[in-house]
C-alpha cells in the first residue's frame, strides 16, 4: 500500500512528542518513570505513524527498537546507564551504516531520512560523509554530557539540545544539496539512482 504524506504538524508531533513526555515525566517524577513513559510514547508514535501514513520512517523504527531494548534494561536492572547510553548507540549505528554504505558505493541518506534526493556521485559522497561525522560527534557529545553532568541536564539536552543541533546541521547542508542537485528524467529514474555513488 502506498504511503500517505503526513501533515507537517503530525510529523512534528510524532518526532518531538515522545521527547517532551520524557522531559516532563523526568521533571515531575524521576528518570525511571520517564523511561517507561518514553517507551510507551515512542511505541504509540510509531503506531500512529503507520495508521495515518501506512509507513514508519526507518530512523523511527531503529530508534524505537533501541529505546525499547535499553529502556527495558534500565527498568529491569534499575540502572540509569542504559537509557543514557541509548543515544550514543543510535548515533554510532547511524554513522556505521552511512560509513559502511560508502565502502560499498551507496549512500543511505535518502532511506535514513525518509526523503528522496537526487544528487551527483560527488554530492552523495560529501553529504553522506558529513552526516556520518556529525553522528559520531553527537555520540561523543552525549557521552561527555551524561558522564559529566546531572541527569536533569542530560534530559534537558536530549529534549532541547540534540534536536536543534540536528536541525541546524541539516539546514547547513542545503547549499551542498543545491550545488550537486540533479533533475531526474522521471520518478523511476530518481528512485533508481538515489544514493548511488558508484558512478562519477
Amino acid at each position: 500500500m502506498d504511503k500517505a504524506t503526513p501533515h507537517p504538524l503530525f510529523k512534528l508531533a510524532t518526532e518531538l512528542g515522545p521527547l517532551m513526555i520524557f522531559f516532563v515525566a523526568n521533571a515531575k517524577f524521576n528518570l525511571f518513570v520517564a523511561t517507561g513513559a518514553f517507551m510507551v510514547a515512542v511505541t504509540a508514535a510509531m503506531i500512529a505513524s503507520y495508521v495515518v501514513t501506512r509507513h514508519v520512517p526507518m530512523m523511527a523504527v531503529v530508534t524505537g527498537v533501541i529505546v525499547i531494548v535499553f529502556g527495558t534494561l534500565t527498568l529491569v536492572l534499575h540502572d540509569e546507564t542504559f537509557i543514557k547510553m541509548k543515544p550514543t548507540i543510535v548515533y554510532c549505528l547511524f554513522a556505521a551504516v552511512l560509513g559502511g554504505g560508502l565502502l560499498f558505493g551507496r549512500s543511505f541518506i535518502a532511506i535514513m531520512f525518509d526523503q528522496m534526493f537526487n544528487l551527483t556521485a560527488t554530492g552523495w559522497r560529501a553529504l553522506t560523509m558529513r552526516w556520518a561525522l556529525f553522528f559520531l560527534a553527537m555520540a561523543v557529545l552525549n557521552e561527555i554530557i551524561w558522564r559529566t553532568q546531572t541527569t536533569d541536564f542530560w534530559v534537558a539536552f536530549k529534549a532541547f539540545g540534540a534536536i536543534p543541533l540536528t536541525m541546524g546541521f541539516a539546514i547547513s547542508q542545503m547549499p551542498l544539496v543545491k550545488r550537486y542537485h540533479l533533475e531526474p528524467a522521471s520518478l523511476e529514474a530518481s528512485e533508481a539512482e538515489a544514493g548511488d555513488i558508484s558512478k562519477g
